[in-house]
Parts: structure tokens; sequence; C-alpha cells
């Protein structure tokens, strides 16, 4: 259990420590989850391209299960580099999907990843969320627009 703890603690911490390395930063971070025989490949790929776009990114998983986690270091002050890390999600996100996993490994889709759900799950599966949603929650008042407009 205490190496456990420990592992954990520094999974958690790198979010932190890769903020300290790029003093005013800002991370965008996503998640996504593959199958594990598809993990190396979908990793191997994003690194490169993260590499290639020169934004500094920190990457940190429990990829037993096939999640992983990217931040992309970005400059508030530059909005080239915030377009530059929403490309490399989408890139990402795509990716997975291509690769039989899903667009979000634990953070879940919110907003930002609402056309990916539609991609993954297709209009049918989606449009069995909204009912659901809308019996449970027939105000809205449960994280309304979250996961997919009503």
């Amino acid at each position: 259990p205490e190496e456990r703890t420990r592992l954990w603690t520094a999974r958690h911490n790198a979010y932190f420590a890769a903020i300290q390395s790029k003093p005013g930063c800002r991370a965008i971070s996503t998640d996504t989850c593959v199958p594990i025989s598809r993990l190396a490949d979908c990793l191997l790929d994003s690194v490169a391209e993260a590499d290639a776009s020169g934004l500094p990114y920190f990457l940190v998983g429990h990829v037993g299960d096939g999640n992983f986690h990217f931040g992309y270091l970005i400059d508030p002050d530059k909005p080239e580099e915030r377009e530059t890390a929403e490309v490399l999600n989408h890139k990402l996100v795509t990716r997975a999907l291509q690769l039989e996993g899903t667009c979000t490994g634990e953070h879940g889709v919110g907003l930002h990843k609402m056309d990916f759900l539609l991609s993954e799950a297709g209009a049918g599966a989606v449009n069995m969320m909204r009912t659901i949603k809308r019996a449970l929650d027939p105000r809205n008042i449960m994280n309304p627009g979250k996961i997919f407009s009503l």
C-alpha cells in the first residue's frame, strides 16, 4: 500500500512539477484511453507530434489500463500556442478513436469533447443519453450543458 500511495502521489504531483518548469505557463490537459495492445502506437505517434510542435508537454498515466494524460504547456499571452495545443488534442483523441479507444479516459466529456462523444457513441446512443438525462434531471440543474446539449 505504501508503494502504491507513493506512485499515485508522484502522478498527481506531475502536473504541479510541469507547471513549475515553465513559469507563468498554463496547461491544456487531456486524457484518453486505448486498448493496451494499441497503447505504444498511440503514445509514440502522439509524442512525435508533440515534439514536432515545439510546445513543452508532460505525459502521465496509469497505463496498465490504457489510460494516459497529456498536458501541453502554453504561454497564456500567445493564442497561437493555445491553438497548437488544441490541434494536438484533436489529433490525439482522433487517433485514440481510430485505435478503438475512447475520447476520454477518466476526466469525462464535459464541454470540450462533446463532438468526440457523438463520433464515438453515435447519434442513437447520445439521444438515449439525453432521454435518460431528461428523466433524471427534468429541470436540467445537474451540470447543465455538459456532455451534450439538450
